[in-house]
């Protein structure tokens, strides 16, 4: 694929999530398609290290006994079953737009320990103030509106209740995030034509990280939703990172 053609297709990626309900069908649309392979291509794309980043987030996140896990956006369940087998929580949901992904996740050692909820991360099926550790891997940047979705958690969290999100983040200065950029669109177009013989399937990675806030931008947005303690940890530099953030008891 030439420049110009990995522009254009760039360019078509952006047209198509750039209002919320088209952004949700093509997330349902592109996650569908790659359900049976998706951990595989976490862990070739992360050479495995999206498991050491995973293990940080839960540790963050100070999962307890008693405690009702979120796991949102949890595509396969990676959070939720690793949780299950800390075995700290009460109660373990994972929920995501996309039943493929769901289906996958019911097929991994130890999913019966996990309740598995297809849902949209802006309208949640679960009662305020039931929640007490909210986990979303890779999540954020796939919500059809971020502050919304930022909100329906707060909602569904109990007072000193805490959110914890691993995601790709931007890196500093400026033209070495145009090179990580530039670096996100080869890698992910080759990842695609290799594991899906389809460009267009990791190629939305840099196309959402463009019109997400990164680490940032949420901690600016998590504290005026109300979240207090509110930070991030860069790993590699910031090309990923952990946001959290929790409520006032």
């Amino acid at each position: 694929m030439t420049y110009l053609q990995e522009r254009d297709l760039g360019r078509q990626i952006q047209d198509r999530i750039a209002d919320p309900a088209g952004k949700r069908r093509y997330v349902r649309d592109l996650f569908g398609g790659i359900a049976g392979r998706y951990d595989v291509t976490n862990d070739l794309m992360s050479v495995g290290l999206h498991r050491r980043w995973k293990a940080l987030a839960l540790q963050i996140a100070d999962v307890r006994a008693g405690h009702v896990l979120l796991d949102l956006a949890a595509g396969t369940g990676d959070f939720a079953l690793r949780a299950a087998r800390q075995g700290r929580a009460e109660r373990i949901v994972a929920a995501d737009l996309t039943v493929e992904m769901l289906q996958a996740g019911k097929l991994r050692e130890g999913a019966e320990s996990v309740e598995w909820i297809a849902c949209d991360a802006l309208s949640l099926p679960l009662a305020d103030r039931s929640v007490d550790r909210a986990l979303v891997g890779y999540g954020l940047r796939n919500f059809a509106g971020l502050a919304r979705g930022l909100a329906e958690i707060r909602r569904v969290l109990r007072p000193g209740g805490k959110l914890v999100a691993l995601d790709f983040g931007r890196v500093e200065p400026e033209w070495l995030d145009r090179m990580y950029l530039r670096y996100l669109e080869v890698s992910a177009s080759a990842a695609g034509w290799v594991l899906h013989r389809n460009v267009e399937s990791y190629r939305y990675i840099p196309e959402s990280l463009r019109v997400y806030p990164a680490q940032r931008g949420v901690t600016d947005l998590m504290q005026r939703l109300g979240f207090q303690h509110c930070g991030h940890v860069d790993l590699v530099f910031g090309a990923m990172a952990i946001n959290f953030g929790e409520l006032p008891d």
